[in-house]
């Protein structure tokens, strides 16, 4: 079967189909600014030797052997002594290795390294222009998650996803997996005739007759970005330039979710400047994605668990549009600069927020960011992981997964609300969009951010910042004294109404003195984080009986009160907690729940019993860091 797919392939491959040179593209053309200004310590490319600038990439998704079989042509760029194209992968079957003359290259494939995988290094000259590599991946690829329809929302049909963030893209095409390293891409894609195949590019919006489905990205993205999808999906539209995706009984709810997405891209826009991706789509996929979204240039990844039917989780839909803007269009050079994606997007997604919103609604999201990043310090600290609640992170021969905390996201963005409450936002506005319009398409490292902020910003309106200043923020571990403090009068009514309800445990007063029954998830989720740690079973049993917390249907609310649940042997909350592990794989909502089962035997022991339940519906992303947490 994979021989006579193979030859299949190659047979394609040989028409010159899959050969098609797009380095003339504008965008190509900055695909690699200058070089790497730091070494990428979680690649094994040697860019300066040779660079990938385009990607063809042909392939067949086959479900029943749960793997992908393709060909990935290469145009390359080299230099005037090149020797070796060096790609990055995991797992993948090497079939063979041509040029574009359909002459075989030599090529090695190098030893298996924990987390950056195998090195393929291809012999070449500095005349070869393509490179065209003939493959399947692995029934173990790390990217990939193969759902059983039983998995989905719809349980009709199966369903495929990737997560290629931050180093799996190489589980699944051969590539230069470097953040800072930028390419085009086009691609053929064969699904079951039934499904529908959607990229992070162009694509269709219904299914066709064949399962053969064509797409092309020609704005240059680094392989993170990289996306694939294939399922039973329907679209419907938002607006000129946007639109969802999803199985057909969650489209109705997900479309009414996004109705303000059009407002949020004109918000964006207004701030930062123009949108540069053409469209902006979104696909819910099933409740196994391990994130809340994931930035797919054309087409964000989203959790179905942001469903809340009120509008009230979009912030995530705010969060992954900025990414438009910070990480997609200026993206960080390596993994331990990561803050440079996340931090921006977080401050970006508040002033989207805002400007939707109001910055009442920006302020509440701002206060649980605080206190999230609070927490994280301390829980860090206690495993003794303290220097890694710096900015600028040292992952050198670690998993760069162990750099996505809410360090990255909300410390940065306290420091950047920093530095426009101190120049003023006038100012740190025009600051920052010409930061994304001069850097578009490039990478961005801390040190050349801060040359730019000192001399774009800081210099330009002779205000005197030390070198402690940012040595307090970016370098050092912990939390500076001199850190912004949100002010919420909605939170504050949420405070009163909280020690109210501790000292008589009355609904009606809540609802006639606070509003209690008009609020909004983020003023839940300020109450049920307020919570007492230690709440008798009577104290629980009246809050669940006023608030129908275990019952609720708010994954976020949900998960603040399961942390109740576990931590006071709440049993009568065990079988909502037991279903919501089983069914959810968004690791923000899975670790903190598992973190607090682990705290006693008798709860490691529950976890374990659960989690092997619910470990076929996680994607790799998430059991692996459960796997590690419940040492299994």
């Amino acid at each position: 079967m994979m021989k006579k797919i193979i030859d299949q392939l190659l047979l394609v491959a040989c028409s010159g189909v899959i050969l098609f040179n797009c380095t003339s593209n504008q965008e190509t053309s900055k695909a690699y600014d200058e070089k790497m200004k730091e070494e990428d310590q979680h690649s094994f490319a040697r860019p300066d030797e040779a660079v990938v600038t385009h990607l063809n990439w042909d392939a067949k998704v086959n479900f029943k052997l749960k793997k992908i079989q393709a060909i990935a042509s290469l145009t390359i760029r080299t230099s005037s002594e090149a020797k070796q194209l060096v790609l990055d992968t995991k797992d993948l079957a090497i079939a063979s290795v041509m040029n574009g003359n359909n002459e075989v290259l030599e090529f090695d494939l190098g030893e298996d390294l924990p987390f950056v995988g195998s090195p393929l290094t291809i012999s070449i000259t500095p005349q070869t222009k393509n490179v065209v590599i003939t493959y399947e991946t692995s029934e173990k690829a790390e990217a990939l998650q193969w759902l059983e329809p039983s998995q989905t929302t719809d349980k009709a049909y199966p369903f495929l996803f990737t997560q290629s963030q931050a180093i799996l893209a190489r589980s699944w095409i051969p590539i230069q997996d470097s953040p800072g390293i930028r390419f085009t891409y086009n691609a053929k894609v064969q699904v079951p005739s039934d499904l529908l195949a959607l990229m992070s590019a162009s694509n269709p919006l219904e299914k066709n007759n064949t399962g053969v489905y064509e797409f092309a990205m020609k704005q240059a993205i680094p392989a993170y970005l990289m996306a694939l999808s294939v399922g039973d999906i329907q679209f419907s539209t938002l607006g000129d330039r946007s639109g969802v995706y999803a199985e057909p009984s969650v489209l109705a709810k997900a479309s009414a979710e996004f109705e303000d997405l059009e407002k949020m891209i004109g918000a964006a826009e207004y701030l930062y400047g123009p949108y540069r991706w053409d469209r902006y789509d979104i696909i819910v996929l099933p409740s196994s994605f391990p994130f809340g979204g994931m930035e797919n240039p054309r087409l964000t990844f989203a959790t179905p668990t942001i469903l809340a039917g009120d509008k009230s989780l979009t912030s995530l839909v705010a969060h992954e549009l900025a990414h438009s803007w910070s990480g997609n269009l200026v993206t960080n050079a390596n993994w331990n600069d990561f803050w440079l994606n996340e931090g921006f997007t977080v401050y970006f997604e508040y002033r989207i927020m805002e400007a939707v919103y109001g910055r009442d609604y920006s302020e509440m999201l701002a206060l649980l960011s605080l206190q999230d990043l609070k927490a994280e310090i301390v829980d860090m600290k206690a495993a003794g992981d303290f220097k890694d609640t710096s900015l600028k992170l040292d992952l050198a021969g670690r998993n760069p997964d162990d750099g996505m905390t809410s360090i990255a996201y909300d410390k940065g963005y306290f420091f950047l609300r920093l530095l426009e409450e101190t120049v003023g936002r006038d100012k740190f506005d025009a600051f920052l969009k010409d930061y994304f319009t001069s850097n578009s398409f490039k990478t961005m490292t801390t040190k050349g951010f801060i040359e730019r902020l000192q001399s774009q910003l800081f210099d330009a309106y002779q205000l005197d910042i030390k070198p402690e200043f940012y040595e307090a923020w970016i370098y050092n571990p912990d939390l500076p004294e001199n850190c912004p403090v949100p002010v919420s009068d909605k939170f504050e009514n949420v405070d009163k109404a909280l020690a109210t309800w501790i000292s008589n445990q009355s609904k009606e007063e809540l609802a006639a003195s606070y509003g209690s029954d008009n609020w909004s998830t983020h003023e839940w989720l300020r109450f049920v984080r307020g919570l007492p740690d230690s709440l008798s079973k009577a104290q629980m049993s009246n809050l669940d009986e006023a608030f129908g917390f275990t019952a609720t249907g708010n994954s976020e609310v949900f998960d603040a009160w399961a942390i109740h649940v576990i931590a006071n042997q709440y049993e009568e909350g065990y079988e909502q907690l037991e279903s919501f592990l089983v069914n959810t794989g968004r690791r923000k909502f899975l670790m903190p729940l598992y973190r607090e089962f682990v705290k006693t035997p008798e709860g490691k022991e529950m976890a374990k019993a659960i989690y092997e339940k619910a470990r076929p519906n996680y994607h790799f992303v998430a059991s692996s860091s459960i796997d590690a947490l419940l040492e299994m």
